[in-house]
């Protein structure tokens, strides 16, 4: 296929006791987690699809098609085509972008100081609880000992889940890649990290974390809004 080439055209934290969705990810599987979380979940077990609530949409995406956000996404025949369809890491998702977009918008290129990406194999050996009962996204409490996320030794307790990779399956055609999560609940990011099974050609899941204190809050929403799926997205579908 021919492939253009694209161009670019406060949180509150709340830590609450310990509840029910407090999930300890260690001798069991993330796939043996879903037989439980599938119920409360946005995922479409029928047809693998992950679904994300359309009230989460930024403005951003509501924007011109003329926009990034617009470039990355495939719809209709296209979806499953193309150069972003399946998210490994954020250098080599940017890398198809032309080099003068590099030059006129660097701050499009590199993840904002006080983030940070990390490549994991499930089980993750990471203890999550939500910030805000119901939503608001989950943060880091513990790590299992011995476990990957302890081994990798990057990530710490009170670290912000602000991004995660999820699989899409539309008939015979998936995609990967990463979302935005930093407004969902505790069932939904399980199943977002579930959904990266190998039968979709995933050997890993990609987590992005905020640091408390670390990070300039206007350059981390600036830096999720273009992962966010558009308003139309194949993403926000049933």
């Amino acid at each position: 296929h021919q492939i253009d080439q694209p161009t670019l055209s406060s949180r509150r934290h709340h830590r609450h006791k310990p509840s029910t969705n407090t999930l300890q990810i260690h001798s069991i599987t993330m796939t043996n987690l879903l037989s439980v979380a599938l119920v409360f979940s946005n995922l479409v077990t029928l047809t693998g699809a992950f679904v994300i609530n359309a009230r989460s949409v930024s403005s951003a995406a509501e924007s011109s098609s003329s926009s990034a956000l617009y470039s990355t996404w495939n719809n209709g025949n296209k979806y499953g085509k193309g150069q972003f369809t399946f998210y490994k890491g954020f250098d080599e998702w940017m890398k198809p972008f032309p080099s003068e977009d590099r030059e006129l918008y660097p701050e499009m290129f590199r993840i904002p100081t006080g983030v940070y990406e990390v490549r994991m194999a499930r089980p993750l050996g990471i203890v999550f609880e939500e910030l805000e009962a119901g939503g608001g996204g989950v943060y880091v409490t513990d790590l299992v000992e011995g476990g990957y996320a302890e081994a990798k030794g990057i990530i710490k307790p009170g670290d912000k889940l602000i991004g995660v990779t999820a699989v899409k399956v539309v008939g015979a055609k998936w995609e990967r890649r990463l979302l935005p999560c930093t407004t969902w609940n505790f069932d939904t990011v399980v199943d977002a990290i579930g959904s990266n099974d190998s039968k979709w050609g995933c050997s890993d899941v990609v987590l992005l974390f905020e640091r408390p204190g670390e990070a300039n809050e206007e350059e981390v929403k600036k830096h999720l809004e273009f992962f966010e799926p558009p308003f139309d997205s194949m993403w926000k579908r049933a």
